[in-house]
């Protein structure tokens, strides 16, 4: 997306987006609950998010859940992978369904990725297979010992 197409985004947009970060109505219709709350018709809700979600304003909506909470152990994997492999190796990991970030950096552990799994037994078979991938040299395993969430919200006016 390029910066002038940042001005597409109308008021009520805007205030659209606002809402649906932090205080989506759990409603059996939330999307009219919405639409009440902006003065607008429930299609004029649906509509405007799918414009969102198809011109990348949106990336993803649902919930996040206290993985913690649900039994799941969370680690922090860097990967030294060979220039030439990095996108295959990239999408290989993301097939993962506990794979939630996936992210190439600069430096020689070029590809990190957060990874939940139900069990340690898992986490270590998932990162043995990805190690075994042409390209892989190195792998860091870096579990993480306390969680500290940091809620982010970006208030657009």
């Amino acid at each position: 997306m390029k910066g002038s197409e940042l001005c597409l985004l109308t008021s009520f947009d805007k205030a659209l987006l606002n809402i649906v970060q932090t205080d989506l109505p759990l409603t059996k219709r939330p999307f009219a609950d919405l639409a009440a709350r902006l003065d607008a018709e429930e299609a004029t809700v649906l509509e405007r998010l799918r414009y969102l979600k198809d011109n990348g304003y949106i990336r993803r909506m649902g919930p996040f859940f206290d993985s913690n909470k649900l039994g799941y152990l969370g680690t922090l994997v860097a990967a030294k992978v060979a220039p030439e492999k990095l996108a295959e190796v990239a999408r290989f990991i993301n097939e993962y369904p506990g794979v939630t970030h996936n992210y190439e950096r600069e430096g020689e552990f070029n590809l990190w990725f957060a990874l939940l799994t139900p069990d340690l037994c898992l986490q270590e078979q998932i990162i043995a297979v990805i190690q075994e991938q042409p390209g892989v040299q190195r792998i860091i395993n870096l579990p993480a010992t306390k969680k500290y969430k940091v809620s982010v919200q970006f208030r657009l006016e």
